[in-house]
C-alpha cells in the first residue's frame, strides 16, 4: 500500500533511505544525495509517499513535469516490485496533476539503476555534474 506519508513515518523514511543508499557510498565516494535531504520537509510538504516499512518515493511537480525527487527500497525487499510499483504510482500522479512528463536523475556510478529505469521506459536526456555529483537526467512520458 503506497499512501502520503505524515510526520511519524519520518524514522522509517531515513531507515529506508540510509540502508538503500549505503551500498552506493564507496563507490561514488561520498554519501548519496538523497541521504542527507531534509526528509522531514519533505513530508511536511506532502511531497513523500510511503510503502511501509521497504519503500519510499519524493515527488515534486515543478513547471516541467513531475521530478521523481527520490525512490529508495530497502536491500531487504529489493526485487518484490516495490521500485516499480513506487514508480507507476508517480506515472499515475503525475496524470491526475495533469503532468505530461516525469523526469528524475541518478548518480552516474549508480549503472543498475541507470539500466533499471532504461528497462521502464525512461530515456536518458544528458549527464551533467551537478552539485559536485555526477548525474544522469531521464525523462519519460506520463
Amino acid at each position: 500500500m503506497i499512501r502520503p506519508a505524515v510526520a511519524s513515518d519520518l524514522p522509517v523514511m531515513r531507515a529506508i533511505v540510509e540502508a538503500a543508499y549505503a551500498p552506493y557510498v564507496r563507490l561514488i565516494g561520498r554519501r548519496p544525495a538523497p541521504m542527507d535531504e531534509d526528509h522531514a520537509a519533505q513530508i511536511a510538504a506532502g511531497q513523500v509517499r510511503i510503502a511501509p516499512p521497504y519503500g519510499v518515493i519524493v515527488l515534486v511537480g515543478t513547471l516541467e513535469g513531475l521530478l521523481v525527487d527520490n525512490v529508495a527500497v530497502h536491500p531487504a525487499a529489493q526485487g518484490q516490485g516495490i521500485g516499480r510499483a513506487l514508480l507507476a504510482f508517480a506515472e499515475e500522479e503525475a496524470r491526475r496533476r495533469g503532468l505530461d512528463r516525469l523526469y528524475l536523475y541518478t548518480n552516474a556510478g549508480m549503472t543498475r539503476n541507470v539500466a533499471m529505469y532504461a528497462r521502464l521506459g525512461w530515456r536518458e536526456t544528458r549527464r551533467a555534474t551537478q552539485d559536485g555529483f555526477a548525474r544522469v537526467f531521464m525523462e519519460r512520458s506520463a
